[in-house]
This record gives structure tokens, sequence and C-alpha cells, in this order.
């Protein structure tokens, strides 16, 4: 009776141990593992089943994918190889650990999830004539995690902190977006709150973020559907209050020219009345289209335009921008250098991504250059300088903008 009972502890532990690794499960045969020990075989380290074949064309067990990848382990891999072996690793950590060889689940965890950053030092300071200068000065952090959820699926996020260095006050850090994203061969699906990019006009109707659904297919030319919800905090138009939104652009990108069209629809209570649109109008749609064609490696023209068929004035926008080189940072030393012409009407450059456009200063046109420099290694560096007219009465408008960034 006693040995029944031990016997049976014993096979009950190794039920259970089974059933948590379980190392004799399938592995698909369109596994991403397959193309990852495919391409090991092929630089010799490691030789499939030990008879110089590699049965790539039927499912193998996930126990037999760890001795392979326990063999590979043990030979002194490099570069990409090394990388192939440990996502493998990563993947197979159970099986490899059933088979004697240890991988933490630490390490695991770690290789799926990522952090970057930056630390940002900014200036800038507007001067309208007849009223108050506008100035602030701030340092921000930004913190990047990414997560992987499957080879697909991944999700993002941004966490903002900020402070005045005039004044020393700090603001709370807040999550500034969080969204899912998978990315399959033909198309980009995402989901939450994400950035929202004019890419088709580089930026000049609105950079910043929205909340809903975000679709992109093609290559080189790409089509990106849009639908949620935007809030109007950093718009130029109307009150902290979120607007009903949907977007499509189309983008076509052959390396030495990008051309973009774009539509984009809102509809808010916070429209009417606001300056240039009238009392009962609550609709917003604004069509745009911009071009940047590359000269060379150091020169390229870069041109948008953006008009809002429901507002009564300042409902057109344009840039023109000629670049001079440009910047890598990590290579110190690297440098580029603008001019730019822009004419900045507020109902149809809702949310510009310009530096020199702050403080809700649109309703303006005139010059701006500027130029970016890289003193260390992910260091950067920014001066810009604009200088033109209100479009409301003529009068002067300039802005000094300046930028340091700490990249990690």
């Amino acid at each position: 009776m006693a040995a029944m009972m031990v016997m049976a502890g014993i096979m009950g532990t190794s039920a259970s141990a089974m059933a948590a690794a379980n190392p004799f499960s399938d592995v698909p045969a369109d596994h991403w593992a397959y193309d990852a020990v495919v391409k090991l075989a092929a630089d010799g380290v490691i030789e499939g089943y030990g008879d110089g074949a590699f049965k790539g064309n039927r499912n193998i067990t996930r126990y037999e994918m760890a001795q392979m990848v326990a063999k590979a382990m043990a030979k002194n891999t490099a570069g990409a190889d090394k990388a192939i072996v440990d996502k493998l690793a990563a993947e197979f950590a159970e099986e490899l650990n059933n088979l004697g060889v240890r991988v933490s689940n630490l390490e695991r965890n770690a290789d799926m999830l990522k952090w970057t950053g930056e630390l940002r030092y900014i200036f800038q300071r507007t001067n309208n004539e007849g009223a108050a200068d506008k100035s602030h000065n701030r340092a921000e952090l930004r913190l990047f995690p990414t997560a992987e959820v499957n080879d697909h699926w991944h999700v993002k996020a941004r966490i903002t902190a900020r402070n005045d260095m005039k004044n020393d006050t700090t603001t709370n850090a807040t999550l500034t977006y969080i969204y899912a994203e998978g990315a399959y061969k033909n198309f980009t699906f995402a989901a939450g709150k994400m950035p929202l990019n004019s890419t088709n006009d580089e930026g000049l109707v609105v950079e910043d973020f929205f909340s809903g659904v975000q679709l992109t297919f093609g290559k080189k030319l790409q089509t990106v559907l849009e639908y949620g919800r935007w809030n109007l905090e950093n718009s130029t138009v109307g009150a902290n209050k979120a607007a009903d939104y949907q977007g499509i652009q189309f983008n076509y990108n052959s390396g030495k020219v990008f051309a973009g069209l774009g539509y984009r629809h809102l509809s808010s209570d916070s429209f009417k009345g606001t300056t240039g649109v009238s009392a009962n109008e609550d609709n917003f749609n604004i069509w745009s289209a911009g071009v940047n064609y590359r000269f060379d490696k150091n020169f390229s023209l870069a041109g948008a335009y953006a008009q809002n068929s429901n507002a009564d004035n300042y409902a057109k926008a344009g840039n023109i921008c000629l670049n001079y080189k440009g910047i890598n940072r990590k290579n110190p030393g690297t440098w580029g250098a603008y001019a730019a012409y822009r004419y900045i009407g507020q109902n149809a450059s809702l949310a510009a991504t310009y530096n020199t456009i702050a403080f809700g200063d649109t309703n303006r046109k005139g010059w701006e250059i500027g130029a970016s420099y890289v003193p260390f290694k992910n260091v950067t560096t920014d001066i810009a300088y604009f200088h033109g007219k209100q479009l409301l009465d003529g009068k002067d408008s300039n802005t000094l903008f300046a930028r340091a960034r700490f990249i990690f």
C-alpha cells in the first residue's frame, strides 16, 4: 500500500509538471521559430535532427525544438545568430529548463519589455506687436515602454512629466498615449490612444494624439484610415472637449519623392462661433496635400497646403521648406539647416508640428530659419527663429525657439 501511494504521488507530480511545461506539444510549421532554425542551420550553428537533415515540412514537438536550441546555445555564436539563439531560448525556456539548460524567467521577460526615453530642455519666447511677451522654459521627461505580446502584436505607450524651470513647478507624470499595434505582411492595425500624424502634409494640419482605431495598408502607395475622438486641448480652436474624428490619407514614397493627399472630418460643438467660424457650424472638413522631393544627399524641398471647406476665415494653411543636410543623433558633428515660409490659418492648421507654433499663435505668416547640431552621441540641439505678420491686423510676430534633447 505504501509503495502504491509513493508511485501515485510520483505519477501525479510528473503529470502536473508535464501539463505545465507540455514539452510534447506540436510547433506548427508556420511558427516563426522555423525560419529562425533554418537561418541557424544555413549558418552551420545547428544540424537539425543529427542526421544532417532539418525536416521543416512537418510539425515537430517543442521538446525537439528545444534540443536544437540547446545545441545552438552550447556554441559561441555572435552577431545576428546570437540574437536569434537568444530569442529562441526565451521562447522555449520551459523546455530548456526541463533539459537542464537554465534560462531564467527574468531573462525571458526582460527581452519582451523595452524602455527608451529622452530628456528635453526647451526655451521659447513669442512677441506679438501690441501684446505682452509669452514664454516658457521647461524640462520634460518622456519614457517610451514597448511590450512584445507575440510576433505580430506590441503594446506601446508614452509617459510624460514636465517641470516649469521659471517657477520651479512640476506636473505629475501622465500617460500621454497607450495602444496595441498588430503588424502583418500587408497591413498594420492599431487601437487605443495613439499618435495622430498628418504625414501626407508633413504635420501642417495636426500632430497630436487621438483615441480610436487606425488601419494602414500598402507599401510604396500607402492608405491610412482613422476613426475615433480627438481631445481639443492642444488645438488652435475650440475648448478642452473631444471632437468626433474620421480621416483618410494616401501616401506615396519612392525614396526620392514623397507625396500625399488627406481628408479629415471633425465634429464638435466647440467649433461654433470660434474665430472665423459661423455660430452654427460644428463640422470641419479639411483637405490637404503635400510633396517632398530630395535632390541629392544634401538638399530637399517640401511643400504642403491645407484648406477647411467649412470655415469662413483663416481657412487656409501652407508651408514651403528648403532643407540642407540633416543630423544623425548617433554621429557627433552632424548638422542640418532649413529655411521656410509658413502661412498658418488656425482653422486649417489645428495643431501643427512646427516648433515655433505655440501659445495658440496661429493666424500668422512669415519666414522661419532653423538649424540642428549633434555635439555628442545621442545629444541633439535645435534652434529656430520665426519673423512675420499676424493675419488679423498685419502687426509683427516673432518667435525664438531653442531645445536640447538627451536620448536614451
